[in-house]
Order: C-alpha cells, then sequence, then structure tokens
C-alpha cells in the first residue's frame, strides 16, 4: 500500500507587510471586523495582489480558516446535503456540511467571481449578509451558523457581475497596476525576500501581525457599544441620495462600515469623518446619475416623454392648424426655430422640381 504523504500548507505572506493598496487593506480589515458588512468585492487586473492579500487577512483572525470557492463548485457542495433516508426511518436529520459551514469564523474566498453561476453568488451572499445558512429539501430543512468574512475578486476583462448581484456585496474595491518605479521595486524587493526565506520573512513581521490580529479582536468587542448620532445620519442620507442609489441597503452597509472603523481605531464615537472615510468603498458599485430636476419637479426623462407626445407626425401639420407642414412656406427662421422647439426633429424640406417640356410618346416597335 502507498502511503501519501501530507504536507502542510505554506504560511501565506503578512497581511502588514503588504505594500500600497491602501483602500483594499482598510476594505478587508472592515469586513474582518464586521463581516456582517456583507464582504468585499476587489476588482482589478492580474498580477494586483487580490488573492494575497485575502490570504493574509484569514491569518488575523482567532480560527484563520481560508476556504475557497471553485467555479466548478456544485450547489451542495457549497451549502451540504440532508440524508432524508435518515429521516423516513425515523431518525434525526443528518447534514453534511458544505463550503459554507468550513468557513464558518474565517474567510471565504470566490476568486472570479464574475464567472460563477447565479445561484451560488445568491447562496454566498445571502449567508455572508445574514451569518447563517438555511439548507431545504423535501420539506426538511436544517440551519447552521455561517459567520465569515466573504471576500469575491474579479478581472473586469473577464466580464461584469449581473447589477443585482453587485449591489449586495457591502463593499467594492478597483485595483489598478502600479506606475510608480518607487513602489514598484518596494513590492518586488519584498517578494523576492519572502520567497527566498518565507519564515525569516514571517518573523520580521510577526510583532506587527500580532498587533494587529489584537487590534482587530478588540474591535469585535467593542462594535456594539458604538452608535450613531443625528449628524451621522444625516451625512449618510446625504451622500446615498446624491450618489442616487437603490433602495437602502447603501445606508446601512455605509453605518456598518463607518461604525467598523471607529471600532478598528478604538475611537469613543462614529463621526462624520469616519463616514467619509468609508464612502467610496461603499458607494462606488451603487452610484448611478442622478437625473437633473426643474423648478417644475419634472426629471429629463418626463420632459423627453411630454415633448415626444406633442411632437408632430411626418406630413401632419402642428395640432389644431388643420395645415399640412409640406405645404407650408419655410423660412430660416422657422428652420431655426423647429431645432430649438422640438430637438430632434428635421422640419421637411422642398424637393427641387425641374419641368418637363413636351411629351416623348413610346410606340412599340413594328415586327
Amino acid at each position: 500500500m502507498n502511503e501519501q504523504s501530507t504536507q502542510p500548507l505554506p504560511k501565506p505572506y503578512p497581511f502588514s507587510a503588504l505594500i500600497g493598496q491602501a483602500s483594499l487593506r482598510q476594505a478587508l480589515l472592515l469586513a474582518a471586523v464586521d463581516p456582517g458588512i456583507g464582504g468585499v468585492l476587489v476588482s482589478g487586473p492580474r498580477g494586483t495582489a487580490k488573492s494575497t492579500a485575502a490570504r493574509s487577512l484569514a491569518e488575523l483572525l482567532p480560527d484563520g480558516r481560508f476556504v475557497t470557492l471553485p467555479l466548478g463548485a456544485s450547489e451542495e457542495r457549497l451549502i451540504g446535503t440532508l440524508d432524508l433516508n435518515e429521516v423516513l426511518r425515523g431518525g434525526a436529520v443528518r447534514f453534511s456540511p458544505g463550503l459554507l459551514a468550513q468557513a464558518h469564523n474565517g474567510v471565504l474566498y470566490v476568486d472570479e467571481v464574475n464567472l460563477l453561476a447565479d445561484a451560488l453568488v445568491d447562496a454566498v451572499l445571502d449567508a455572508a449578509a445574514s451569518g447563517v445558512n438555511v439548507v431545504e429539501r423535501d420539506g426538511v430543512s436544517h440551519s447552521h451558523e455561517a459567520r465569515f468574512v466573504l471576500i469575491g475578486t474579479m478581472n473586469p476583462e473577464e466580464g461584469e457581475l449581473r447589477p443585482q448581484l453587485l449591489d449586495r456585496f457591502g463593499l467594492m474595491v478597483e485595483l489598478d497596476n502600479c506606475f510608480d518605479p518607487e513602489v514598484r521595486q518596494q513590492i518586488v524587493k519584498a517578494r523576492l525576500a519572502f520567497d527566498s526565506d518565507s519564515e525569516a520573512f514571517r518573523q520580521s513581521f510577526a510583532r506587527e501581525q500580532a498587533e494587529l490580529s489584537h487590534q482587530l479582536r478588540v474591535a469585535r468587542e467593542t462594535l456594539g457599544r458604538l452608535a450613531f448620532d443625528d449628524e451621522v445620519h444625516a451625512d449618510v442620507s446625504a451622500r446615498c441620495i446624491e450618489a442616487a442609489v437603490d433602495g437602502l441597503r447603501a445606508d446601512l452597509v455605509m453605518l456598518r462600515a463607518a461604525r467598523a472603523l471607529a471600532a478598528l481605531e478604538q475611537a469613543e464615537t462614529v463621526t462624520t469623518r469616519h463616514v467619509e472615510r468609508v464612502a467610496q468603498a461603499v458607494l462606488l458599485h451603487r452610484r448611478r446619475e442622478l437625473q437633473s430636476q426643474a423648478p417644475d419637479g419634472r426629471t429629463d426623462d418626463d420632459r423627453s416623454r411630454t415633448e415626444s407626445t406633442q411632437r408632430p407626425e411626418r406630413g401632419s401639420g402642428h395640432q389644431g392648424d388643420g395645415k399640412d407642414m409640406h405645404s407650408m412656406p419655410l423660412s430660416p427662421d422657422a428652420s431655426q426655430n423647429a431645432g430649438e422647439d422640438d430637438w430632434g426633429y428635421l422640419p421637411p424640406e422642398r424637393a427641387g422640381m425641374t419641368p418637363v417640356k413636351g411629351v416623348i410618346a413610346l410606340t412599340p416597335k413594328k415586327r
């Protein structure tokens, strides 16, 4: 019999040793403080340390679990399965846990989430927001805790995520390629040092890692004691209205993210300054163009619809004048005014007519 030796997984790159990508590091730490935020979606090109940062974060959590959801996973592999044969025999429900159960108190990492089946993305986002996974089959249900930090990554060149799913991610960060020569050199030197001797490299950041892990633990403990005053609520509402977001999810996420940042920094209260620093990650994937509104209360779309109903059809006169526009004389002023009053409508033009002198009679040729 051949014995297969299982080697331990290599230790990840230290989170405190990450260089640059301040917005990514902040978003991941906020989700670690309050997983109820709904996870972090990281969009960026290849080689921008998306997966490295996700693996590094897991080490800071109490259990240090890091679970990867592969693209080819089935729904049962994700949420778990129920053994109904045992129930039919009069026994208790036998549940086989899936990846959501394994990721409890850890990190669930979904690479290329934009290529994942919508049903799986729905299940992941439901569990990330509620902290509970519910499995139902033929009238039998089972639920268990599934409190994890969701991190989804995607390359925009490979397709976008549906808006319905995009909105359900709590925070979003867009990464760009680094074109600063000094920063690039620092990143490359650090990576080469880690690859050369990972243990020595990790040991050099052991103190920073311990302090950061302690900071996360304290922030989780003090999170529930921080409240929001009216000034913070007003600031959040104003930002979400200005961004023309759909629904109220952005308001709730922004408040939770601001509170998580205050807890992470061990602040006594949540302030508008905390709101300002998390607003970009909350609104990046939710912002819509706000339609301009006239003093009469009508938006651009309202005015456009009204003008289209009042616009005359081709070949007909204006309403109530009883005249055909083709029979009306055209003047330069009328042509100019038509363009101002009826945007997009081209007034009729006279067609040039050449008089024909004489008549040519066609007679059949004689055979």
